[in-house]
């Protein structure tokens, strides 16, 4: 196992302030595919529910009347409504609830309405009049399961139901407590920040060669944001550790402070 290996950020993941890469898996093909038929049935129910009343509207009413209201309720059916349904549910439609998935950014961010309408949009021609082909083979083909629609709206389908496991944080070696205290630590770059959280989360299964290689390597990285250096024979991931936990009490402490301040800023008015 090499060092860049430690430093390989997916486009799946995202990353918190503490650089730990949380993964949102892409749902897959045959969830997308359950969902998507429950989608489609639930929407043919209401545009045969709608046609139904029209037919019964154009016994008494008037032909080009019949006529306008029946393309805005086809506008209803097959855009607003389920436009209107996954921004209010963050990303799901019915299907998706039922099946426990969701529609997030490509970011992994929550969709806006104009994502949610363009993924409609676009499913109105590759899933009901293309009878679903398109959407079949771009979700067959793509690494995220991304149909057409997606691809316009810059959205993909998670898996919502998904128990989010973070590792422990990393702990201060007691011998660098009072060395890391007077240090001066600057915020490591996130891909480092990553690698070196990997690599210390790895120790036990690396062999005593790779651990060494892997390990001086990322201390010379990690020695350009810190100084002094550490006493003299620390070995690097001891140092590592202590840069680590060094930095997650130092933005600990800045957020209580900022929300201390902002907490009496508003008692204030």
């Amino acid at each position: 196992m090499t060092a860049p290996e430690f430093a390989t950020l997916t486009t799946d993941d995202l990353v918190t302030g503490e650089a730990v890469a949380l993964d949102l898996p892409a749902a897959s093909l045959g969830a997308r595919i359950i969902s998507g038929l429950i989608d489609v049935f639930v929407t043919m129910i209401l545009f045969i529910a709608a046609v139904f009343v029209f037919i019964v509207a154009a016994l008494q009413s008037d032909q080009a009347l019949i006529w306008a209201s029946f393309i805005a309720t086809m506008i209803v059916v097959f855009l607003v409504y389920p436009s209107t349904l996954e921004t209010l549910t963050h990303g799901k439609s019915l299907g998706k609830l039922v099946c426990g998935l969701r529609t997030v950014r490509d970011d992994a961010g929550p969709i806006t309405f104009q994502h949610a309408f363009v993924r409609a949009l676009v499913g109105v021609v590759e899933i009901y009049l293309l009878y679903g082909v398109p959407a079949f083979f771009s979700a067959l083909v793509s690494p995220r399961g991304k149909r057409l629609g997606d691809y316009a709206a810059g959205t993909y389908v998670v898996r919502d139901r998904v128990r989010l496991r973070l590792a422990p944080p990393t702990l201060m070696p007691p011998p660098l407590e009072r060395w890391a205290r007077s240090a001066d630590i600057a915020s490591l770059p996130t891909g480092l920040a990553l690698a070196v959280r990997q690599f210390l989360g790895r120790l036990p299964t690396l062999d005593p060669q790779s651990r060494a290689v892997i390990g001086v390597r990322l201390a010379d990285q990690v020695s350009e944001y810190v100084a002094p250096p550490p006493p003299p024979g620390t070995p690097p991931e001891a140092y590592l550790a202590a840069v680590i936990a060094s930095r997650r009490e130092r933005d600990q402490a800045r957020l209580h402070r900022e929300a201390e301040l902002r907490r009496r800023l508003t008692s204030r008015r």
